[in-house]
């Protein structure tokens, strides 16, 4: 719980306020899990803090979502051609990947339980994006897609999750999914 925490305060993911009147105020719950190293033994524990988006309100709380999943299509063909040409595949996870994604909409949620000495009127005003959140899959692609088209890469417009950069080393091609 003290590594999640440190993660998200180093983030800033969110900022300690006095509670709003007339807010919908989002509760929070850890989600314990245990890891285990390929031959089977413990890794680790694992806690994440993670909001109940399900008593968000939609048009209140959230305007859409959107979960960006590569096409089942797009990534047969990236794995055809990468066949073909003998391209290098490469996979890469983001750790804490929601926790990059920006808010746009005002969301307060209650300090995490454990962490709450202190705050009795106090709740977290949500900056970035929340493992639970129904907003928080369109945060982080949003984040991600304006940073490769920075980086000069076009995004497809046959499926939105695959990003190709061309220049005069190459060819590079993303396709982005989201995965538990």
């Amino acid at each position: 719980m003290a590594e999640e925490m440190r993660a998200l305060e180093k983030n800033k993911t969110w900022e300690i306020v006095d509670r709003p009147n007339g807010k919908n105020i989002v509760d929070c719950k850890w989600i314990f899990t245990l890891k285990y190293k390929a031959d089977g033994s413990l890794e680790r524990y694992k806690a994440r803090l993670v909001a109940k988006g399900y008593t968000q309100t939609y048009g209140v709380d959230y305007q859409e979502t959107f979960a960006p999943v590569a096409k089942m299509n797009t990534v047969r063909i990236l794995l055809s051609l990468a066949a073909h040409f003998d391209w290098q595949l490469l996979q890469y996870d983001v750790k804490n990947a929601f926790l990059h994604g920006d808010l746009d909409e005002e969301i307060y949620m209650n300090i995490p339980p454990g962490f709450e000495k202190g705050t009795s009127n106090q709740v977290c005003r949500l900056r970035k994006a929340l493992y639970g959140l129904k907003q928080s899959p369109r945060a982080w692609f949003g984040r991600f897609a304006k940073l490769m088209k920075e980086l000069g890469y076009r995004q497809s417009q046959g499926d939105h999750t695959l990003f190709i950069k061309h220049s005069a080393a190459g060819r590079v091609t993303v396709a982005f999914s989201l995965c538990r």
